[in-house]
This record gives structure tokens, C-alpha cells and sequence, in this order.
């Protein structure tokens, strides 16, 4: 997963208050909203105990539960430094839990989570319900989206729509693939998804431009959806559902091939510190451990991370904190633009939940 979309934040100034919360309002609570505000005041007091200014404090609150238009279950990231909203991201599930931190570094790990797997996709559905005949009456609806998973289901992705007379399907289903083809472009999708009625999805599959036609997935079902939400978004919840991008795929198989044959890797935090420090890392994976409790000390420039003060202070830089580790590797992934896979456990179980590959083999200068 590339991670330019947290770049704007890192260009701005610390430190940030970084908010997640669970601003859901369909749920069984009576007034969702006071619920949302008396969840936000837990937080401001969490944030205001770590030293936040009020300043920042207000800009949260200015922000947190402003996404009224979005239905179903769904969260927000918001971000603020010096009084000022420095990102704000809606989360395609709740957070696990509400939390809050203020410090020199924005607390970004959980919601990169929440952009895995990041799969394009298209989904189409066609919607008729006559004849099984082109003689028949009646139209045949053509509905698609192509999106990013999970982000479609808070972010609409570009949408089509389309009603055509059944007697002109079989010509016209050839031109809606063509559609369709550019739609598919803009995201690269590696996955076509398409519901509905057996009989006309069939004539538009087959009609499909051959790029588009080996990656299809059928599914069944009738494939509605709430408005507002990702089309078929319970259908591909499901055919989703612990799959990795196919970009993610080949980078970790990138990974283990070149771990067998004791190549340009590095596994466990002090190598792929090591491997950071020296601008060497083409991608980090991560098992993900929301809870964990390693730490790293760090400095002004991404670069500037180590397991130690001491060692930190050997490069000669002079203002270092400590700070969560997961904080730190995100901001000198972010600062040299090297790519992040989260990598679920039972798949690879990775030493201290993190290794790189590397841009090339063989020791260098720590930046």
C-alpha cells in the first residue's frame, strides 16, 4: 500500500492530537448523537491530560461527528496541530475502540489498518426482472461503481447508471462493457464483481472487453444496496473478506523469496530500524498489533529512528523523544516514500511483527 494520502499531514508541524471514534448513527442508542458527544468528551479529557493545547482541543470538537451524511456503521480520524485541522479521514468500520493521543507524532497506524486491503475493484448490477427473451418488454438496469475496498463504503467511488430497453440489450450490452473498461481504468481494478439477474448479466459478461472478462467474480443475490453506502457492499464484505491486494501479494512474495535465499531483507525491529535509517526500505510488513508496546526513540527528519537514545544521539542529533514504535515507522515510511503491507499473522508470522524489503543488499551510512 502506498501511503501518499499521509504526506500533507507530515508536512505540517507537531504536535497532533489524533482522534478515533465511532461515529455511527444507526445503531440501537436512543439520541446517537448525544452518544457521539459524550464519547468525545471521554477523549478531550484523555487529551487534555496529555498536554494538549485547547486550541487543538477545539478543532476536534469542531470536527468529530460531522459526518452526518454518511448511513451505516462507520468512524472518523480526525487529526489537529496549533489549532488547526490537519487531516480529517472517514473510517470505512468504527474503530475498535475510541481513543486519543497528543504528541510530537500523528498516531496514523490505525487508520492505515482501516485502508487494508485497499483492492479496486468494479462492482455492476444488473437489475431486470422479465422475460428471459429479447422479444420481451421491459428494461435492464445497469448499475456500477469502481472503488477502492474498504474506502467505497464511506467514499463513493465513480458511479454509472443506466436503463436499456430489453429488446436492444444483446447490442447494447457490448457498448455498456466498453463503459465499463474506462471506468475500471481509473482504479486498475483487479476485480469485477456482478450481481443480479442471472440471464442479463450473462449477456453482459460475455460482452465484456477481454480485459475485463478474467477477472470477474458472480455473485448471488439480489445485490441491494443502502443508499449512500458501497454497491453490494454485503457482497463484497464477503468475497473480500481476508483477501490482500494483488499489489500487496506480489511485494510479499517479493519478500519471502528473497528471505529464502538470504537476500535483500531485513525481520525484527533492529534490522528494519537499521534498514529505515538508511533510506533502504522498498516495503515494510506489519503484523498488525494495535496494542503494542514497543517504542522508539526519534527526531526531527523521518530518517532519524533507533531502538536507543544513546544510539540516536551518536548521529549527532540532539533533540530526541520517545515515541510508539508504529508512530515512527509510519513517518519515515511516509518520508521516503516506501510502501507498508499488513500482513495477517496466520499468513506469515513475522519476527517482532516486522520485516522490509529492501531497494538493494549491503550495509550503508545510517541518514
Amino acid at each position: 500500500m502506498r501511503l501518499s494520502f499521509l504526506e500533507p499531514l507530515y508536512k505540517q508541524p507537531g504536535p497532533f492530537a489524533s482522534v478515533y471514534l465511532d461515529t455511527s448513527r444507526d445503531t440501537a442508542v436512543g439520541d446517537p448523537d448525544a452518544a457521539i458527544e459524550l464519547r468525545w468528551r471521554h477523549l478531550r479529557d484523555a487529551l487534555m491530560s496529555e498536554g494538549a493545547d485547547q486550541d487543538s482541543i477545539t478543532a476536534v470538537a469542531d470536527t468529530v461527528g460531522s459526518d452526518t451524511e454518511i448511513p451505516g456503521t462507520h468512524g472518523q480520524a480526525v487529526f489537529t496541530a496549533h489549532g488547526r485541522l490537519a487531516l480529517l479521514d472517514e473510517l470505512p468500520a468504527p474503530p475498535p475502540r475510541d481513543t486519543a493521543h497528543f504528541g510530537t507524532l500523528p498516531d496514523t497506524m490505525p487508520l492505515v489498518v482501516q485502508h487494508t486491503p485497499g483492492i479496486p475493484y468494479l462492482a455492476v448490477h444488473v437489475r431486470y426482472s422479465g422475460r428471459h427473451s429479447t422479444d420481451a418488454t421491459g428494461t435492464v438496469r445497469i448499475e456500477a461503481e469502481a472503488g477502492t475496498w474498504p474506502l467505497t463504503k464511506v467514499t463513493p467511488g465513480y458511479r454509472l447508471g443506466e436503463e436499456i430497453p430489453v429488446s436492444d440489450w444483446l447490442n447494447a450490452a457490448g457498448e455498456v462493457g466498453r463503459e465499463l473498461e474506462g471506468y475500471a481504468r481509473r482504479v486498475d481494478v483487479e476485480a469485477v464483481v456482478v450481481a443480479g439477474d442471472v440471464w442479463a448479466r450473462g449477456i453482459l459478461v460475455r460482452r465484456l472487453p477481454a480485459s475485463l472478462r478474467g477477472r470477474v467474480a458472480t455473485v448471488e443475490g439480489a445485490g441491494e444496496s443502502e443508499p449512500g453506502r458501497a454497491l453490494l457492499e454485503q457482497r463484497l464484505e464477503s468475497l473480500f473478506s481476508g483477501r490482500m491486494a494483488a499489489h500487496d501479494r506480489a511485494l510479499l512474495d517479493g519478500f519471502l523469496a528473497e528471505r529464502t535465499r538470504d537476500g535483500a531483507t531485513a525481520e525484527g525491529l533492529s534490522a528494519t530500524v537499521s534498514a529505515l535509517q538508511r533510506g533502504g526500505v522498498k516495503a515494510l510488513f506489519l503484523n498488525d498489533h494495535p496494542e503494542s508496546p514497543l517504542r522508539l526513540w526519534v527526531g526531527s527528519e523521518p530518517g532519524q529512528l533507533a531502538l536507543t537514545e544513546e544510539e540516536l544521539r551518536s548521529y549527532g542529533i540532539a533533540d530526541v523523544h520517545e515515541e510508539r514504535a508504529d508512530a515512527a515507522l509510519t513517518r519515515a515510511l511516509v518520508g521516503t516514500r516506501a510502501e507498508l503491507v499488513v500482513v495477517p499473522e496466520q499468513r506469515v508470522r513475522l519476527s517482532e511483527g516486522v520485516g522490509a524489503l529492501l531497494r538493494y543488499a549491503g550495509p550503508a551510512s545510517p541518514a
